[in-house]
């Protein structure tokens, strides 16, 4: 018996051994990693070194990478060590179907699902591709698809008494919604709609391709619908609140005329919807695919084949999470009663003063919505 031990023992330490001259056989090399995550729970994306109390997605991407021998202990204390870098940095509580990591690990052998075993079941890599030495996902992205799921109660006019789980959409205001929607594309200076930037700075002006609200459907015995956007680069909150003014104009809380006027220099204030509905879709590589998606070495950054993997993620984790958190916590319901607080008519001067205060609360607040990609 005990030589069977000591054979057990010897032969564990050779496994190590083996693994340990695999790792250092094997070269480093520069990878993408399609990431979903179900963001409840989550600060956020971004991981904050030395800060444990607020756990972040790439704490544990990080973790399951040391874990799975894909990289050394000392390079997830130190991000840069690895090359790292993520697409879109979401925040508090958002979700991601298609969210892109660029960094360098060891190729080892069944590395997807090495690393999926030391993740929890809510955050899952769904695919990897080599990609060029110098490929920095954030920079190399071209645009950023974001959908926003909404129970559809939030469209009914404020003076209609509507029971939330018997409303139902009708295509008339769906036509309205999505004639709004339909304003925010191209180039406007968003800068009423994130915090800290001024109307005179060049990068709250941001540029839109498409914005449009799909047909409804019932889960749960409620109507939900979704919002797709796509844009270069979206700023902090700035998605949140480009929906929450539609929903404030669509509900007769402000006239259709702010939109204007809040793509001007004056200040207006815009309601910011919740962070709950909010996904990172897709992350576009198009200039890079052209240049290197078909030089014979490297893939062009597309998914066709994890299409179902990602549908498959978001039914099981992303949707539910979203219907049961919405039903249970009435996020949008709570929101939709702070609506008449907000002051849609504000002179500047006026604003300035409320801001002062809102400010002083706001910076108490933190950023709860979608990440500034482009900073």
């Amino acid at each position: 018996e005990e030589n069977g031990h000591q054979n057990k023992r010897l032969k564990s330490n050779a496994d190590e051994e083996d693994a340990e001259d695999q790792n250092k056989k094997s070269p480093k090399r520069k990878i993408v990693l399609l990431m979903a995550y179900s963001g409840k729970g989550y600060h956020g994306m971004q991981r904050n070194v030395g800060s444990s109390q607020f756990k972040t997605i790439e704490d544990d991407l990080v973790s399951a990478l040391v874990q799975s021998g894909c990289i050394p202990e000392n390079h997830g204390e130190d991000m840069k060590k690895m090359s790292f870098q993520r697409c879109a940095r979401t925040d508090k509580g958002v979700s991601a179907a298609g969210q892109i990591v660029s960094l360098k690990v060891r190729l080892i052998d069944d590395i997807l699902e090495k690393i999926n075993n030391h993740l929890p079941s809510h955050i899952r890599i769904l695919g990897l591709k080599r990609v060029t030495g110098g490929f920095n996902s954030k920079n190399k992205c071209d645009a950023r698809t974001y959908s926003y799921m909404l129970p559809t109660f939030a469209f009914a006019h404020k003076d209609h008494d509507v029971q939330e789980e018997l409303y139902r959409l009708d295509t008339e205001t769906l036509e309205r919604v999505n004639k709004l929607l339909a304003c925010y594309k191209g180039t406007h200076n968003f800068h009423n709609f994130t915090s800290q930037k001024g109307p005179r700075d060049p990068s709250a002006k941001r540029y839109i391709m498409e914005m449009y609200c799909g047909e409804p459907f019932v889960r749960e015995n409620m109507e939900f619908a979704v919002i797709r956007v796509k844009g270069q680069s979206f700023m902090m909150h700035q998605i949140r609140k480009m929906i929450g003014l539609v929903i404030a104009i669509v509900k007769g809380y402000a006239a259709e005329s702010i939109m204007e006027r809040s793509w001007g220099e004056e200040k207006v204030d815009v309601p910011k919807a919740p962070g709950l509905g909010l996904v990172l879709e897709k992350v576009h590589f198009e200039k890079y695919n052209r240049r290197f998606g078909n030089d014979g070495l490297h893939e062009p950054l597309e998914w066709t084949e994890e299409e179902e993997k990602i549908a498959v993620f978001k039914e099981q984790y992303i949707y539910p999470t979203i219907i049961n958190t919405e039903r249970e916590e009435k996020s949008m319901a709570n929101w939709l009663n702070t609506l008449p607080i907000h002051d849609f008519n504000s002179s500047a001067v006026e604003m300035q003063a409320n801001n002062k205060n809102s400010k002083k609360s706001s910076d108490l607040e933190g950023s709860d919505g979608c990440g500034d990609d482009s900073d």
